[in-house]
């Protein structure tokens, strides 16, 4: 189970001064052709409700995105900023990709004993129905424990649900990534066997302009 919600991303300001970098290097600023308000030809790229990318701006962005990671600089300066809620199992693979992303996560280590522990705390959507039986039995176990700690406060007690939590656990955390970490992450993970990578991937195809991300328009 992967849950992605509050989606922000870069501003019609933001957006007009990656664009402005973007073409510092060929001093070709005249010929950018975004613009805010409404769109000033139909094949212009609806980037929020009232900034859309020209055609000119486009294409450039386009043939850097395909050149290479050295030439499409300016997608680094693309923020994307996403709340998601994942089990700790995926949270391990996402944490390979640590630059260019910053997050802050609910804390389980000081946290883990504010609520009581149920079945939708976790990631069930593949058990069989005698192994979700261990995961509740596993529930119950972690909701002795918890009890337990609440009334003696005791270091032991908070180990025991430390160390018995499952990885299907699901976490949230405040995420800000870009441009350039989402299309390493979709090169890499498109055909994922996991099903919350392949989830993610569609999120970001989703992204306005992920042509830029994926290659859709080479």
């Amino acid at each position: 189970m992967i849950k992605l919600e509050n989606v922000v991303l870069a501003s019609p300001d933001q957006m007009k001064f990656i664009i402005e970098g973007m073409r510092n290097p060929m001093n070709s600023w005249d010929n950018s052709d975004s613009s805010c308000g409404k769109a000033t030809r139909e094949t212009n790229i609806q980037w929020s409700d009232d900034y859309f990318i020209g055609t000119n701006d486009a294409n450039l962005m386009q043939r850097l995105s395909n050149a290479c990671t050295d030439h499409r600089k300016f997608m680094r300066m693309m923020p994307v900023y996403v709340r998601i809620t994942a089990p700790l199992y995926w949270w391990k693979e996402f944490d390979t990709y640590k630059v260019g992303t910053v997050a802050n996560s609910c804390s389980t280590m000081h946290k883990i004993a504010e609520k009581e522990f149920t079945l939708d705390d976790f990631s069930t959507e593949h058990l069989a129905s005698q192994t979700r039986q261990v995961l509740e039995i596993t529930i119950d176990d972690l909701n002795d424990s918890r009890s337990i700690y609440l009334k003696t406060k005791n270091k032991g007690d908070w180990w025991q649900m430390i160390q018995l939590l499952p990885s299907s656990y699901n976490q949230t955390r405040n995420v800000m990534m870009n441009y350039e970490v989402l299309a390493n992450i979709y090169k890499s993970r498109k055909d994922h066997k996991l099903d919350e990578w392949r989830e993610f991937c569609r999120w970001i195809e989703s992204l306005p302009y992920s042509e830029l991300v994926t290659g859709g328009m080479e």
